[in-house]
């Protein structure tokens, strides 16, 4: 099975936004096999515009001269990422990755290119055309690299069928897909066309939809048809984004499951737009980067890091290589919520779940108030447990019928309970 358990991994998005390079991509994936691949970190995926030479930030240059292919598909920048020269793709820098012990993904936009629509490229496998396929009203708000494909057109399977040949070809493990996870339903037929091509093509990848915020009442869909869809859309380190976090998992959390998770976005953590100024960190504090870590983990949302990883400092570390808080994210089921306080200054959380082992259960306090304050949450079993506090690995004591603990501001407190004999 694809996605068991919440894939984790890096993306380049929050650090480069459409500007990342081979050489950037190369130091993060050494990075990870060296720091993190231990603790269950695999996947390095090049997001947005790695087939625009000219790209240099987060914003688009609209209508810039693409690299495309003789088949109407984007291909690498070989500026960029000179090991894809001579047509051979991403596939050096996906066996690079994979001989680290690693598993590479790439970021691409729903559609197939107006350049390859304008110049009337063929599409592989059949005798149409770009133009013959393009839904010419259906163009992405936000980037107009790409037309909307037509699924009831001959030819649109065809061209899908031919980009995952062509990724598959290259080894690719992940697929982010674009303009996608929010637009339905007038682009569903397209989506459900896409995934048939991408479990069609031979080699398992993960299907990852985005942006949010997806929509609720096609929950059943993005569960059959892919592995993980954004339930926001992107989340930056800003707290009022943190704390409407909790809204949307408390909305999505039954839906997470072996194989298909609701996605938080990514942890924009450490050093992030860097693009920009190398000097760019993270606006979160500490508190509410632990909030973040915690609330992601318990309900169990993909983690896929944002920042450069190369220059994270013991912090950033300590967040990523917890080994309790990553097996609360692979190993427990039914989490949910248990209230949501109203105080003089913001709010109480309790969030509870279940270990598979059916003998640990976790319970996360949080203070989305600006006031250090004791927390104290009803347990819904009623025994004696042992307490273990996730994020300072101390035992807490023992818990009977109530668990409380004193939290910071923005912050969170996470107990593992483990049944007393």
């Amino acid at each position: 099975m694809v996605a068991k358990t919440p894939p984790m991994g890096w993306n380049s998005w929050d650090c480069y936004g459409a500007s990342v390079n081979e050489a950037t991509v190369r130091a993060n994936a050494e990075f990870m096999a060296k720091n993190l691949k231990e603790y269950g970190w695999e996947y390095i995926v090049v997001d947005i515009q790695w087939y625009e030479p000219t790209a240099n930030s987060h914003e688009y240059h609209p209508f810039a001269d693409l690299c495309v292919d003789e088949y109407s598909r984007v291909i690498p920048a070989e500026n960029r990422f000179p090991s894809s020269a001579g047509g051979k793709g991403f596939a050096p820098l996906a066996e690079y990755v994979h001989s680290l012990g690693l598993k590479f993904g790439i970021h691409i936009m729903r559609g197939i290119p107006r350049q390859a629509v304008r110049d009337n490229l063929p599409i592989k496998g059949c005798d149409k055309t770009a133009r013959d396929i393009a839904r010419f009203n259906s163009i992405c708000s936000w980037n107009p690299d790409m037309y909307g494909v037509d699924a009831a057109k001959d030819g649109a399977r065809a061209y899908y069928d031919s980009i995952f040949e062509l990724y598959a070809g290259w080894g690719v493990d992940f697929i982010k897909v674009d303009d996608i996870c929010r637009e339905l339903p007038h682009e569903e037929a397209e989506l459900i066309m896409l995934s048939d091509a991408l479990h069609s093509c031979g080699r398992d990848m993960v299907l990852s939809l985005s942006p949010g915020p997806a929509l609720p009442e096609k929950a059943e869909l993005y569960k059959e048809i892919s592995n993980m869809w954004r339930i926001t859309d992107d989340f930056w380190d800003k707290w009022e984004l943190l704390h409407d976090m909790f809204s949307r998992a408390q909305t999505w959390c039954i839906h997470a499951g072996a194989g298909h998770f609701p996605d938080c976005d990514m942890l924009p953590i450490g050093n992030i737009l860097q693009d920009y100024d190398k000097a760019n960190t993270t606006k979160f504090t500490k508190d509410e980067q632990v909030t973040m870590m915690t609330l992601w983990s318990v309900m169990r949302s993909p983690l896929i890091i944002g920042g450069e990883m190369t220059r994270f400092d013991e912090f950033t570390m300590s967040l990523l290589t917890n080994r309790e808080l990553l097996e609360v994210l692979n190993n427990t089921h039914s989490a949910h919520p248990l209230f949501r306080r109203k105080t003089e200054d913001g709010e109480e959380i309790a969030w509870f779940t279940s270990h598979v082992n059916g003998e640990s259960y976790y319970i996360a306090l949080f203070n989305a108030g600006e006031t250090e304050r004791d927390i104290s949450a009803a347990l819904p079993i009623e025994r004696e447990f042992a307490a273990y506090d996730v994020w300072s690995g101390k035992t807490a004591g023992t818990v009977n019928g109530t668990a409380t603990a004193r939290v910071k501001p923005h912050g969170a407190k996470l107990l593992k309970l483990t049944a007393v004999n």
